[in-house]
């Protein structure tokens, strides 16, 4: 089963350097920054960055685990962390392979 294929559990414990690192090599271009899963898209037009917008707030609705976003007209940041376990879960690494899917 691919990361993106996963379930988000909804109980969930923050991960080791080790296992960080390790799912790091699973998503494309995601980085560490401050503690946080990040990733910067681009995109031609403001239609198509509010379009992103919107099917990542629904990956992110569904499964309950929700991400800052700074949004501007042609770039979406996106910053994943669990707040319950004050760091990274797997389902941070989950949710940004599925918001890495939409883009096929």
């Amino acid at each position: 089963m691919s990361l993106a294929q996963e379930p988000c559990p909804a109980v969930v414990n923050p991960l080791s350097d080790a296992e960080v690192q390790a799912l790091l090599g699973q998503v494309s271009d995601w980085a560490i920054e401050s503690g946080k899963l990040v990733k910067t898209f681009r995109f031609a037009n403001y239609y198509e960055t509010l379009a992103f917008v919107n099917a990542s707030a629904y990956i992110s609705h569904k499964v309950d685990h929700h991400p800052e976003l700074h949004v501007t007209y042609n770039t979406v940041r996106i910053a994943y962390d669990t707040h319950s376990v004050n760091g990274l879960s797997r389902n941070d690494f989950v949710c940004a392979a599925r918001t890495d899917a939409l883009l096929g």
